[in-house]
């Protein structure tokens, strides 16, 4: 369906506004899937983005500012995101015995084990979500996007 029926309009948009809409538009879809596949593991998309960063350290732990970096979302509030997950026990929280404000956070064995059963249930909606692409329509799509954001 192209964007102007999903909005209601009978206006003829210029090309720029079309793909400007028809990318919110597709990356709130994505979005809203993805955030009903991970109510079921009661973590939103931020907290599982945490996680991943967190076990992306192979058992070295980082600091809020790492992951703060790494995030998808540089809107996230990472300590309040950080904070949900160690009261979960899917994180843990180190302060530096030798320098107090250094404060570092790793994931425990209960976020690997959450990321366990997660992982496939979003490798499969990632496929299902892109089910009407081809390989070929993906990569050039990936090229693309990463060409508007230089």
């Amino acid at each position: 369906m192209n964007i102007e029926k999903i909005i209601k309009t009978d206006a003829q948009l210029p090309s720029e506004r079309r793909l400007i809409l028809s990318l919110i538009y597709t990356a709130n879809w994505m979005n809203d899937r993805i955030s009903d596949s991970l109510k079921a593991f009661d973590i939103s998309i931020p907290q599982f983005n945490v996680l991943r960063i967190l076990r992306g350290q192979k058992g070295k732990p980082a600091n809020l500012s790492t992951v703060q970096d790494r995030m998808l979302s540089k809107m996230s509030n990472t300590t309040r995101l950080v904070d949900k997950l160690i009261v979960k026990e899917l994180a843990q929280r180190v302060t530096c015995e030798q320098n107090r404000r250094k404060v570092e956070i790793s994931i425990t064995s209960n976020g690997l084990a959450l990321l366990d059963k997660v992982d496939p249930v979003i490798a499969a909606l990632e496929i299902e979500l892109l089910k009407n692409l081809k390989s070929e329509e993906i990569e050039q799509l990936t090229q693309l996007l990463e060409t508007l954001r230089k």
